[in-house]
């Protein structure tokens, strides 16, 4: 794939992250946007289900072989991807089972289970069609310690990285920052509740639409790299925050000063967008409900990309949404946290691996 196709996509990624957030007085949209993205960062528990579509897949490119190409294709055509979980803010402990079901030649469906606590995460162990693994292994969960990883691996271990409050105060001044750079007028639209089929059960006193068209998709791009991004590199040289996210201040720095003095490339760069990127659709509605909160979110895009040098062409529909529901009530846990003979350590598993045969 080539470089100015892969930062786009990456910045169609980091938009598309930061717009998936959202907010008794009604509040302006973007506002609503910001407001919803802390409030959601205090509640205290939660239910939540996802589901996303991807409705049409075409992938060509000049570097992948088309047989490849092509069973990627129908791999993932119409394939689902859903995650369904409850989350409990004190004392930590999320569970959520991730499902992944691929229709095609190569149907096939499994969900992965997992379980996070203030300082561990455990990952079932799949059994996988294509990717046989030893049976004694299949069911168990897989112990992730990160204190115990940085021990192997002669590391100091540092706790700020699981420091949830300042992981989420973190997140905040990330969406504040970014969000304060985009236009309302815009990019965010105000949507009559009534006239954003909300499924059964949703009550909203708001919908904010998160809208980029091919006629805007140059100048959020634009937004992004040049405006957005050096302060994101500004908030993560903090100090309470550059150690939590294990980076270099340096590092930051000097990468801040090569976009600055990149931007006409850039802007070169951003000008090709309207000769190989096609925006058909690209929206996303955040549903709030009376206390500002986020409680559903849908989303549908619909891009093209069709690279005139390196001849690669992609042709990509995604439908998904995200809900919310049982807020701040008292969390049900259906997996638990795992003990005994339930958890496998990494040294356990790669043993077990050995044995299976090449």
């Amino acid at each position: 794939m080539s470089k100015k196709l892969s930062v786009l996509v990456l910045t169609m990624v980091l938009l598309l992250t930061v717009a998936l957030v959202g907010c008794s007085k009604k509040l302006e949209p973007k506002e609503a946007v910001t407001t919803g993205t802390a409030n959601a960062m205090k509640l205290n528990s939660y239910e939540f289900k996802s589901q996303f579509t991807v409705k049409d897949l075409t992938i060509s490119l000049a570097t992948l072989p088309s047989e490849q190409s092509a069973m990627m294709t129908n791999m993932l055509k119409n394939a689902d991807i859903t995650l369904d979980g409850v989350y409990q803010k004190e004392p930590l402990q999320s569970e959520m089972t991730l499902g992944i079901h691929l229709k095609g030649d190569l149907s096939t469906s499994f969900t992965i289970p997992m379980v996070m606590t203030k300082d561990k995460l455990y990952v079932k162990v799949p059994n996988i069609p294509f990717y046989p693994l030893p049976q004694d292994v299949v069911g168990k969960f897989l112990v992730i310690d990160p204190q115990e990883l940085a021990k192997q691996s002669g590391q100091e271990f540092n706790p700020a990285v699981m420091d949830q409050e300042k992981s989420q105060k973190f997140a905040n001044e990330v969406i504040a920052a970014i969000m304060g750079e985009y236009d309302q007028a815009t990019y965010f639209f105000d949507i009559d509740p009534k006239d954003a089929k909300l499924p059964q059960g949703v009550e909203a006193k708001q919908v904010v639409q998160f809208k980029i068209t091919n006629d805007n998709v140059k100048q959020a791009t634009d937004t992004f790299i040049t405006k957005a991004l050096p302060k994101l590199f500004d908030i993560m040289s903090k100090d309470e925050y550059a150690g939590m996210l294990q980076v270099k201040k340096e590092e930051l720095a000097e990468a801040k000063k090569e976009l600055q003095s990149n931007t006409s490339e850039v802007s070169k760069s951003l000008d090709e967008l309207k000769n190989y990127l096609t925006v058909k659709q690209f929206d996303i509605n955040t549903a709030l409900n009376k206390d500002n909160i986020p409680v559903y979110q849908d989303l549908n895009a619909n891009v093209e990309v069709n690279d005139p040098d390196t001849k690669d062409n992609i042709k990509l529909s995604v439908t998904g949404y995200t809900q919310s529901s049982k807020i701040n009530e008292k969390a049900t846990f259906k997996v638990g946290i795992p003990t005994g003979d339930q958890v496998l350590t990494i040294e356990q598993l790669q043993q077990k691996m050995q044995t299976v045969a090449p």
